[in-house]
């Protein structure tokens, strides 16, 4: 439910979609004074960037809705802000996620900033996500429709740029949205939703990386430390990756999939290993850089129980939150998680709500009580 917003101006963030686009027809018939926004924060010209082509579906969509469209650049903002820490983590072997950044940094940093200087009351924004007032205080929840719900990137955006937000659709299904924008003639109702990491584009994953940091081949190998292949470089893999191994055929193992179960920075090896494996499992893991939109939960020193969510579209998982070492969070499971990354982001939730969330630092492995060697051995260190 929105709130009264007659005659108050609100900035859109008009991305050139149809979910900010049916933002901004919602804003308007709700009596809102609407000002769209558009942010280019990336320049690429090598043809996988859609920026262009987002900014004319913008100015198009303006022109539909007769709302004023404003543009800013925020590519520097961008680059320091969001796109360093990616670089940063990727070279660290670790697997980020730059879009809770951007929400943080960006949509709710500067956009909000720029947002205020243009006179702007409210901002708002196509997120599936809702907030509502509880005990005084601006809370973040779920969408109503769970397979599009956004709260788990919008965990470290705060409280107070949360109250001065508008999510339109919040309450309506995707479908609804593009049922929405095909009744208003908008050219984008059928425009195919953006997947993936925005800068990247539709580019292969690997090459884009490669021409920010070297490539550092090495072997790849199975918890034994046999050698079983070679890796073009940690980066380009995360835990759980099943594909582009490049491993097959082996006559000394079976047919089963290998996956990827760990990364061994100090000797660049990659280790893999087949099957169900309970390499991939954790029971736990601790996080550091939380943040709680609201206050954190008193009981975090003995134990606060919640869900969390180890990545986007992930059911919610039942877990015990605690104060760690410093300003780390520890994390209990009460059932094991497949594939755990580090560098991707624990987000917790109480039923519907968002409670916030911190950054996967390290993760707890079942089998290291156990006898598998997660290393190679001593004599086999640093060959390859």
């Amino acid at each position: 439910m929105m709130p009264d917003l007659h005659n108050r101006k609100v900035i859109l963030g008009l991305s050139g979609g149809v979910d900010s686009a049916v933002a901004a027809i919602l804003l308007k018939e709700a009596g809102a004074e609407v000002h769209a926004l558009h942010m280019t924060n990336w320049e690429d010209e090598d043809g996988y960037c859609t920026a262009a082509e987002d900014l004319q579906d913008a100015r198009s969509i303006c022109e539909q809705l007769d709302i004023p469209l404003h543009h800013v650049n925020f590519a520097r903002q961008y680059r320091d802000r969001v796109f360093q820490y990616f670089l940063d983590e990727y070279a660290a072997g670790r697997t980020p996620n730059p879009d809770v950044l951007c929400n943080r940094e960006i949509k709710f940093g500067v956009f909000r900033e720029h947002a205020k200087r243009l006179g702007g009351e409210l901002l708002a924004t196509g997120h599936y996500a809702r907030t509502a007032l509880v005990d005084g205080h601006t809370v973040l929840l779920k969408a109503a429709d769970l397979s599009k719900d956004q709260s788990y990137f919008l965990h470290a955006v705060s409280a107070d740029a949360l109250a001065e937000t508008v999510f339109p659709l919040g309450d309506l299904q995707k479908n609804t949205v593009r049922s929405i924008a095909r009744d208003h003639g908008l050219t984008v109702h059928d425009k195919k939703d953006s997947t993936g990491i925005c800068f990247i584009g539709e580019r292969p994953f690997r090459e884009f990386l490669s021409t920010y940091l070297p490539a550092n081949p090495g072997p790849i190998r199975a918890p034994d430390g046999t050698v079983v292949g070679q890796h073009h470089g940690l980066m380009y893999y995360t835990l759980g990756q099943r594909q582009g191994l490049g491993i097959g055929g082996r006559q000394d193992a079976s047919d089963e999939p290998w996956y990827v179960v760990d990364k061994d920075p100090p000797n660049n090896a990659l280790i893999v290993a087949q099957g169900n494996t309970d390499l991939l499992l954790s029971e736990g893991l601790v996080a550091i850089e939380g943040n709680w939109i609201n206050a954190a939960p008193a009981a975090l020193d003995s134990g606060y129980r919640c869900n969390a969510k180890v990545r986007y579209r992930q059911d919610d998982q039942a877990c015990t939150v605690e104060s760690g070492y410093g300003e780390t969070l520890r994390v209990r499971f009460d059932t094991a998680q497949r594939a755990v990354a580090p560098g991707q982001y624990v987000v917790f939730y109480a039923a519907d709500r968002c409670l916030g969330g911190a950054a996967i630092d390290e993760i707890n492995k079942i089998s290291e009580s156990g006898s598998v060697i997660m290393r190679p051995p001593d004599d086999l260190a640093g060959h390859g």
